[in-house]
């Protein structure tokens, strides 16, 4: 009782599971996001297409059995998106089966007109994404269409994807020919694909952005998420030989080869900046 007088009660969903609380939405998302509409010199070459990897699983089942209602997160997800989309490149969206795309809509930013406009244009291959099995039969010897892989971020990262042996496929041929891998809060939790089949860890030695576990382990007080997580993200990373360029969930961006990362859904906007900047000088010698 004392928690929903306080709003830090987690919200029950109609299917049982629990979104945040209304203290952890107003502490964690917003109306109106940063986002900086930048005029790129567009690129006009090839390759022209960022291959999208969206989840489409929504519940997580926390430690006390609790589900909480999430998805990837839309800022994190668009706001990279629009910088691309505005440096001339475009998408293909998938999900690991081909199922809708699941957004966590509790923090979608209302008042954002540029986020809403590109929702809108999107809504359609977000309802009806291609299958990431369905790339890899047809797609994949067509490297030279693509410039990079886009993972958003989102607990929903998390559900699936980095036990998905294609996941691991796909980063494996994105590294092989030279494409960009750009991830962002919890979606580098997909970079744990390429420990299956007792194959060496592709990003040993890299240094990353990501989402803290520290952060994570004190959402719960707040009614953020509705328990303790089901395992971690950046201890996994960590232990695998990943260093480590944040401690908050700040808006850290970093690259490192052919990765670039982002801590939180504060980075989205200075991800997408470094996203575009680095294809365009990578692609067509382009300067902003």
């Amino acid at each position: 009782m004392l928690k929903k007088l306080f709003g830090i009660a987690p919200k029950q969903e109609a299917d049982g599971s629990y979104s945040p609380s209304k203290l952890a939405l107003k502490l964690a998302t917003v109306d109106k996001t940063d986002f900086e509409n930048v005029t790129y010199q567009k690129y006009n070459g090839s390759p022209k297409k960022i291959l999208v990897i969206f989840t489409e699983q929504k519940n997580m089942t926390m430690q006390n059995g609790k589900m909480f209602s999430t998805g990837n997160h839309p800022v994190e997800a668009i706001l990279p998106m629009l910088h691309l989309k505005n440096a001339g490149f475009d998408f293909e969206i998938v999900t690991p089966t081909g199922k809708p795309v699941v957004l966590e809509m509790w923090a979608f930013p209302e008042k954002d007109e540029y986020v809403k406009a590109f929702y809108e244009e999107y809504k359609q291959q977000f309802e009806a994404p291609g299958s990431l099995q369905h790339f890899l039969e047809a797609s994949l010897q067509n490297s030279d269409e693509y410039a990079a892989v886009f993972i958003p971020g989102g607990h929903g990262a998390m559900l699936g994807i980095p036990d998905d042996h294609n996941v691991d496929k796909l980063l494996r041929w994105a590294d092989s020919n030279d494409l960009f891998t750009i991830t962002l809060c919890h979606g580098p939790a997909a970079l744990l694909a390429t420990t299956l089949d007792e194959q060496p860890f592709l990003y040993e030695g890299y240094k990353l952005a990501v989402f803290p576990d520290s952060v994570d382990e004190m959402t719960p007080k707040v009614g953020y998420l509705p328990g303790k997580m089901p395992s971690s993200v950046s201890g996994k990373l960590e232990g695998l030989g990943m260093t480590l360029m944040n401690t908050k969930s700040d808006n850290t961006v970093c690259r490192d080869r052919l990765l670039l990362t982002g801590a939180s859904p504060l980075a989205a906007n200075e991800l997408g900046k470094l996203a575009a900047k680095t294809l365009l000088d990578t692609y067509n010698d382009v300067d902003i």
